[in-house]
């Protein structure tokens, strides 16, 4: 008989595959708090807030008197603006740099751990925005999503390449293409090989990456791929592929297609 692509595919070891071998290829220093360079970028902006994918689909399902876990909350640009909604946020976020940028509420708690190793009580809605593509063994990580969660379970990934200058440098000085993040459609066929039926928002919008200036470029490519590095090779393509801004800053930006699965969470 001919394959099956949903139900004799092993979509659990494709994922793992695609993360390890990124990984390989460029490993980031386990001792450097990877995410802490990003985190002013990544921070909540209610301007941003205002028109966010997830925060459009999880619109019908927010009431002020329900909770959420954050899983990987990052700088807060889904948990403070749920917050103001929501009756409590948990916020779990294993950056310290990350975490530092999180505003207060006063009904917003914050775990520093990891999803695997945190403690949380069950929530009424569980959110997990642009994590997963670093998870290895995503099966465990979203069964405990759907363990906390009561009504509902929800997880933004593109369906795209990452647009960053990381990642098409990549290819220039490492001489081929990087292995790609795991997908959202990764996502939907691993859901329904375990059974899962989860709706699909699926959503397109602009990404701009913006940099103050040419070196904070450099410096953030140079430890995403410290594995490959050359620095003159590095220079010459990003002042060949960023844009310089008016006020001094540089830009690397693009269309991005992208989308949320969400379902309930069997009991």
């Amino acid at each position: 008989m001919p394959l099956d692509p949903l139900t004799d595919i092993d979509w659990a070891g494709h994922w793992r595959h695609l993360v390890e071998e990124r990984e390989r290829e460029a490993p980031v220093d386990p001792d450097q708090d990877f995410w802490a360079s990003v985190a002013p970028r990544l921070r909540y902006d209610p301007e941003e807030a205002a028109k966010d994918p997830l925060l459009r689909v999880m619109e019908p399902y927010l009431d002020s008197r329900k909770t959420a876990i954050d899983v990987g909350a990052g700088g807060g640009r889904h948990a403070v603006p749920l917050a103001d909604r929501l009756d409590w946020v948990t916020a779990v976020e294993p950056s310290e740099g990350m975490r530092a940028a999180i505003p207060h509420r006063d009904n917003l708690t914050v775990v520093a751990a990891s999803w695997q190793d945190a403690d949380v009580a069950a929530a009424d809605l569980v959110v997990c925005a642009h994590v997963l593509y670093f998870v290895a063994d995503p099966v465990p990580f979203i069964e405990k999503m759907a363990r906390v969660g009561r009504e509902r379970v929800f997880v933004y990934m593109r369906d795209r390449d990452m647009i960053a200058p990381s990642e098409q440098l990549f290819e220039t000085l490492a001489g081929k293409p990087r292995t790609r993040m795991p997908h959202l459609t990764d996502l939907w066929n691993l859901l329904r090989s375990r059974g899962v039926d989860a709706d699909l928002a699926i959503v397109g919008y602009r990404i701009d990456q913006v940099y103050a200036d040419f070196d904070e470029a450099l410096a953030e490519c140079r430890q995403r791929l410290a594995a490959v590095w050359d620095e003159g090779k590095a220079r010459a393509w990003l002042e060949a592929h960023l844009e310089r801004n008016p006020d001094g800053s540089y830009i690397y930006g693009g269309d991005m297609v992208g989308g949320v699965a969400h379902w309930r969470p069997s009991a």
